[in-house]
């Protein structure tokens, strides 16, 4: 549902407009705020989670998983003053979708009818978000508490096929894939195909290709590690098709 004065054709150019221009090209960061919004959901007790778009509070908007995130964030101010009756917790997440078609990526559902908290009472505490210096018993615990499945849990994953690390931001540093705004499955194919060694830098521990232009967190080789992520990343990595619809089902129970 959505406001019906709501032209959602305009709005998406809007936001098309706002994250892709002369200046930046923010498909990446605004997926992976819609993400984080999201992200934060406990479906035990029913906190955290889109609606509220409590990261504008404290302590959520310092969460050191969040860095960066202002950015996006600031880049969606003019849309939100153009549709004053659209709320930024619908702002964030449907700018999450539609970045992801805009990359290539699949169409994402999107419910409307988020509303925006007027103080930092639902803010979650930190610490729900995954911690990418973990492995697979820790993205069980995280996406498990959200709800999610081994197979869910390794198609969100796939979401890193797009963006980069920042070592300003995350201490981690690098492209996942060699055309990071582009959506596809490469994520999964480089998983499997290439020989990942530890990194030896001053950074977080991560893993590198042979060229060292390539990199993946130690939640990304966790997907190999363990025997029934494997099985996912085998799926994806050869029919892109797959991934696409089951990436677009999970991202969208995600938000």
């Amino acid at each position: 549902m959505t406001n019906p004065s709501v032209n959602l054709e305009a709005l998406k150019s809007d936001i098309r407009a706002a994250l892709i221009n002369q200046k930046a090209f923010a498909g990446p960061i605004a997926m992976r705020v819609a993400w984080h919004a999201s992200g934060t959901f406990d479906k035990s007790d029913g906190t955290g989670g889109s609606d509220g778009a409590t990261m504008r509070f404290e302590p959520e908007i310092s969460d050191d998983a969040n860095a960066g995130l202002h950015i996006v964030r600031h880049m969606l101010h003019t849309v939100k003053e153009k549709y004053p009756e659209v709320s930024l917790a619908d702002l964030w997440t449907y700018a999450g979708t539609v970045a992801i078609e805009f990359m290539g990526g699949p169409r994402v559902p999107h419910r409307f009818g988020r509303t925006d908290d007027a103080d930092a009472s639902g803010c979650p505490a930190h610490g729900r978000l995954p911690d990418a210096s973990q492995g697979a018993a820790h993205l069980r615990e995280v996406f498990g508490r959200m709800g999610f499945n081994d197979q869910e849990i390794v198609a969100l994953s796939g979401g890193h096929t797009v963006g980069r690390c920042h070592a300003v931001r995350s201490g981690f540093d690098g492209p996942w894939t060699r055309n990071p705004l582009e959506f596809d499955n490469t994520y999964f194919k480089h998983l499997l195909e290439i020989d990942w060694k530890e990194k030896e830098w001053d950074g977080n521990r991560q893993f590198t290709d042979p060229t060292d232009t390539l990199m993946m967190l130690p939640t990304d080789v966790a997907l190999i590690e363990d025997a029934e992520f494997k099985v996912h990343v085998e799926r994806y990595a050869a029919d892109q098709d797959v991934f696409f619809e089951e990436f677009s089902a999970a991202y969208a129970k995600l938000l």
